[in-house]
């Protein structure tokens, strides 16, 4: 039994410490205010074309330029990709992948990118699918905007939807790059009563943890 609960501790204790760091060093806002710009974006105007209530929230991390590797200032939408990279293919995404690769991936799935190493070198142009759960819908110098919630094979409208958008900017102001991770989901499949989101509490409250840990290991990349 001492072992068995000293385990219990130990895990415990680590996962405490974990989201105490990813609290420190991301910065989460929910809701999204009235005039955020997803709300006008191609992709949330094409998808949720029932106007239906959705979860949406966005993480964001600042870094000091001196951190950020330069040769990723130098041309631009170099940064945004690197971080985009980072949060497919790094620690954050790892588990996910390796689930959705073990009931995926296959002849169907085999232009899609899959491995760690695809993740990592791809360019994330629009049409590119990923590990049958995401496709990049839109590419811009700062952003790079994925569908999300079933798979990119069923593209009419699903009881599971949304948009991520990963960003990633220059504050020449504060001398800091600003990257961030904008989750918003909702049905697409009907038109929907009310003003409460498609997800329940219980599930919303991982979800922002999980977009924190997506955007701090995804931050890992820029770093020097």
């Amino acid at each position: 039994m001492g072992i068995i609960k000293k385990t219990f501790y130990t895990t415990v204790l680590t996962g405490a410490s974990v989201l105490g760091y990813l609290g420190a060093t991301t910065t989460l806002i929910t809701p999204l205010p009235g005039d955020d710009p997803v709300w006008k974006s191609k992709g949330y105007a094409k998808y949720n074309i029932h106007r239906n209530a959705a979860m949406h929230d966005v993480c964001i991390k600042r870094i000091p330029l001196d951190k950020i590797k330069p040769e990723l200032l130098n041309k631009e939408g170099d940064l945004v990709l690197e971080f985009c990279r980072g949060v497919w293919g790094g620690l954050g995404y790892q588990l996910q992948r390796r689930y959705l690769a073990r009931k995926y991936q296959g002849p169907a799935t085999a232009s899609q990118l899959w491995t760690t190493q695809q993740l990592n070198t791809s360019t994330y142009d629009v049409g590119t699918q990923l590990t049958d759960h995401f496709e990049v819908i839109d590419k811009t110098p700062t952003e790079i905007v994925v569908r999300c919630g079933d798979s990119p094979r069923n593209m009419g409208p699903r009881a599971s939807d949304g948009v991520f958008i990963i960003s990633a900017e220059v504050d020449k102001e504060h001398n800091e790059a600003v990257v961030g991770v904008k989750s918003v989901f909702f049905d697409s499949s009907r038109k929907m009563e009310g003003i409460q989101g498609p997800v329940p509490y219980w599930i919303e409250l991982p979800h922002r943890w999980y977009s924190r840990l997506l955007t701090e290991t995804g931050s890992w990349r820029l770093t020097r």
